[in-house]
């Protein structure tokens, strides 16, 4: 049985199966990336849940694992030659996680880089601006009088929606296979549409590739699976 006693995070959060991989997180746009993943290779994983309510993704425990202090994060007993090792950066774990399995990222060439860069796109460009646009239309900054701050980031949203729509055009998935440009985008999108619907801003209606790609994603048992993790 692995020894994971070296990582103080297991002292918040004591590993009950030490030998499968522990993941930290919370179910949302950036922490489903992990568990749906988790699901879709099907390796063995732990779940532990990280309260935003009680700041724990600050604790020193979590620090020590991600210095950067956000979710998700997974710290995986059987590491490269065996040793464990903790991953942090959800589309890091992304890439981890698919060569560790084998599967849902080529192994190179033209079509790893395709991947790669659908992934990238994601993380540096969906994710941060969909985020703060949810902010603006539906949390604290919804009440701020200037509504430029919230136009901006709807316009980059809407843009950005855009493009990923256009490359959906004739194609069931993002780079053609089923792989984790898919998963990346899942959440976010998810999350995009539910702005939408609530505040307006987007017009997620007007992008019929982007909603049939989304209805295939959220139909896979994986992602259903994946989407409620942490219970």
């Amino acid at each position: 049985m692995a020894d994971l006693s070296a990582f103080p995070i297991t002292r918040r959060w004591t590993p009950a199966h030490p030998d499968r991989i522990q993941y930290y997180g919370m179910p949302t746009p950036n922490g489903v990336k992990v568990s749906i993943m988790l699901e879709e290779t099907g390796l063995p994983y732990e779940v532990h849940k990280v309260s935003f309510a009680a700041n724990e993704q600050k604790s020193p425990e979590f620090l020590s694992l991600n210095p950067n202090g956000k979710i998700p994060a997974i710290l995986d007993p059987d590491g490269p030659d065996g040793v464990p090792i903790g991953v942090w950066e959800s589309g890091a774990i992304l890439v981890y996680l698919a060569d560790r399995a084998g599967r849902l990222l080529p192994a190179g060439g033209a079509a790893r880089q395709e991947v790669l860069g659908w992934l990238w796109w994601q993380v540096g460009g969906l994710g941060p601006i969909a985020g703060q646009l949810n902010f603006f239309a539906r949390m604290g900054g919804k009440d701020w009088e200037d509504k430029r701050p919230r136009d901006r980031f709807a316009d980059e949203v809407k843009r950005l929606l855009g493009v990923l729509d256009g490359q959906l055009g004739g194609r069931d998935w993002i780079a053609g296979d089923y792989s984790i440009a898919d998963i990346a985008c899942l959440g976010w999108v998810r999350a995009a549409r539910t702005v939408d619907k609530d505040a307006g801003l987007i017009g997620f209606d007007a992008l019929p590739n982007l909603t049939a790609w989304l209805e295939r994603g959220l139909a896979r048992p994986a992602v259903q699976r994946g989407l409620a993790v942490p219970a």
